[in-house]
């Protein structure tokens, strides 16, 4: 707020958070220092409140992020920027992130549309800032990027690097959230035993598996490159009271440019040194000990991975074993396969199909 009043910032949730003292915190979902992240309301509308703690992906992996660092934070753009040069510095930012794409100045120009909070048709010298922070996040680029998609949660606004998005009514697959201090005791075994007992109907189930694999469309090969999901994890998946799924959290789904020069060359003794997040995978060439930039395991076969036993318990035993056989083909999908590609596509359209067929005449459609 220090910073808003003093215009180094601006954006449209600053006049709430810091004037009006309509944007509330409530309960803090955060499990970890440098991760802030709140239940809200804004203006009677409940929200995520998301502010930035981390450095950017540079940072060696595996080392615990450092708190923010606010010498350096809103540094960018300078006073006298025009906005042409403003625009050039995101283009050269997007070049780095996504590779040269023919169409990055279409995403340049929708960057300007959200960045100007007030709509008032200019982006002034505190939001060129905003905007430039939260740009450094994958999170807030795939918002906008995806804006328009309803598996993505809607961005409602932001203040300097702190951004609110829709909150959604189940943070998990599974329907059941404890305290963070209690999930540290309970041991995986029985949290899984436990998580299959809190399920929604089996069609309900089928609906949200439906969503994941709507979303992993979206992010393979969308309109400014592939994204890879690097963190499958069913406590980063949510869903409505329609039972539509929406991303909860999405910070580590990378853009697959990023993501190559951020691997390759890292010094490495095995595959198990080639990780990023706890999904994205290459492998060590041994003969050079260094990781190389092609990531194994493709986007849909780790959504089938986390959906297997999610549909498998309680599908309907005439499309069980179809279901079954779906499921583990596309589980073993490369991404160096010959025609890897097509064979997405087909076994995507073949398990919603399938789930589809199933639901389509029920309620839960």
């Amino acid at each position: 707020c220090d910073k808003y009043k003093t215009g180094v910032i601006d954006g449209p949730a600053c006049n709430s958070l810091c004037v009006t003292e309509t944007l509330y915190f409530g309960k803090c979902l955060s499990t970890k220092p440098n991760n802030q992240m709140y239940l809200g309301i804004w203006d009677n509308l409940p929200g995520v409140v998301k502010c930035q703690m981390e450095q950017a992906l540079h940072l060696d992996f595996g080392t615990e992020l450092e708190p923010r660092k606010e010498i350096v934070l809103f540094d960018k753009p300078t006073r006298g920027t025009t906005v042409q040069k403003f625009k050039e510095m995101v283009y050269s930012l997007f070049k780095a992130k996504l590779g040269d794409q023919g169409n990055l100045s279409e995403l340049v120009n929708l960057i300007l549309t959200v960045a100007d909070g007030d709509k008032d048709g200019q982006v002034s010298l505190g939001e060129a800032k905003s905007a430039w922070a939260l740009l450094q996040l994958n999170e807030f680029l795939l918002m906008v990027i995806l804006q328009d998609k309803e598996h993505t949660p809607k961005l409602m606004g932001f203040c300097g690097d702190l951004y609110v998005m829709e909150s959604v009514e189940y943070t998990s697959l599974y329907g059941i959230s404890l305290p963070w201090v209690i999930e540290l005791f309970i041991p995986s075994g029985f949290r899984r035993s436990m998580d299959q007992l809190f399920t929604p109907s089996w069609p309900r189930k089928a609906k949200i598996a439906i969503g994941l694999l709507e979303f992993v469309e979206d992010v393979f090969h969308g309109p400014y490159g592939n994204f890879l999901m690097c963190d499958t994890s069913a406590k980063n998946l949510g869903y409505n009271d329609k039972y539509d799924l929406k991303m909860v959290d999405m910070r580590k789904i990378v853009p697959e440019t990023n993501l190559k020069e951020l691997i390759k060359d890292r010094h490495c003794e095995s595959d198990l040194d080639c990780v990023y997040g706890t999904d994205c995978r290459t492998s060590c060439d041994q003969s050079t000990m260094k990781c190389t930039a092609e990531v194994i395991q493709p986007n849909l076969a780790k959504a089938c991975q986390l959906l297997k036993d999610y549909l498998l318990r309680g599908a309907p035993s005439e499309i069980r074993e179809e279901l079954e056989k779906q499921l583990y083909s596309c589980i073993a999908l490369k991404v160096t396969a010959n025609q890897m590609e097509m064979e997405h596509s087909l076994i995507l359209n073949n398990l919603k199909t399938l789930l589809w067929k199933k639901i389509s005449y029920t309620n839960d459609s």
